[in-house]
């Protein structure tokens, strides 16, 4: 780290100089302060929201793999971060959370900027909207689609077990239901809190990057224009693009 000493008898004298000064200071102290930290494992869907979150918002960060084969996440030293037991967790100096919604609204007010504000604060409408279908995706969307990709993807590539294809049924009626009411909705706007895209958008993208692929599910988005020209626009984003290159490549 290259340090630069100066010396003046008096700053005061020197006005113009005196904020140079200060300036100097401030981005000194911003450039040595902690990137904040994320504890997951690299195949974490959860934790993937999160750091959607801090590229959209071009945050710097450190990711901290945790082993869950081995039970890390059952440590004390993970527990103290997240007493559940499960990831991922986050460090932002003294302050840890855990829940990757709750991560990601945090990382979205923290970091904003005039440039890229996914929660919409500033408009009391907007941000209702945005609430509104974060819901949506955590009560409805993610609900019928998480046990697809357990099924699918979890039990026999992790756990080496048999897919239940009774609850991959069951779960592709539900989620064709879901993808129903999208329909609808994104036939009236462009994204789901309204024309603006939102957090509630790129919630949506970190399991889906993954279950899109299956051949039960590709022919729900397929069959709705709406949806499938929604996931094309979400999936264009750079940020997005950034991190799908990083996730694991599945056969």
């Amino acid at each position: 780290m290259l340090t630069i000493h100066v010396y003046i008898k008096n700053i005061k004298s020197f006005p113009s100089l005196q904020l140079t000064f200060l300036e100097f200071q401030c981005v000194r102290k911003s450039s040595e302060m902690a990137a904040v930290k994320l504890f997951a494992p690299v195949m974490s869907t959860a934790a993937t929201r999160v750091v959607l979150c801090l590229e959209e918002v071009g945050a710097e960060y450190e990711r901290v793999d945790i082993d869950m084969a081995t039970g890390e996440h059952k440590s004390p030293a993970h527990l103290a971060r997240n007493p559940f037991g499960q990831v991922p967790a986050f460090q932002d100096g003294d302050l840890v959370l855990f829940e990757s919604r709750a991560i990601g609204r945090y990382v979205l007010r923290k970091f904003k900027s005039s440039d890229v504000d996914l929660l919409h604060g500033s408009s009391l409408e907007e941000s209702a909207m945005v609430n509104v279908w974060l819901e949506v995706e955590a009560q409805q969307y993610d609900k019928a689609i998480f046990p697809i990709f357990f099924q699918v993807m979890v039990i026999p590539n992790i756990f080496h077990g048999v897919s239940d294809e009774k609850v991959i049924g069951e779960n592709l009626e539900k989620l064709g239901r879901v993808l129903d009411v999208y329909e609808a909705r994104l036939s009236q706007t462009k994204y789901l809190a309204g024309d603006f895209f939102s957090f509630a958008d790129l919630s949506h993208y970190p399991i889906t990057h993954f279950a899109i692929k299956f051949p039960q599910v590709a022919p729900l988005f397929e069959a709705r224009p709406h949806v499938k020209a929604w996931w094309k626009s979400l999936e264009s984003r750079p940020a997005v693009k950034k991190v799908a290159a990083k996730l694991p490549q599945l056969s």
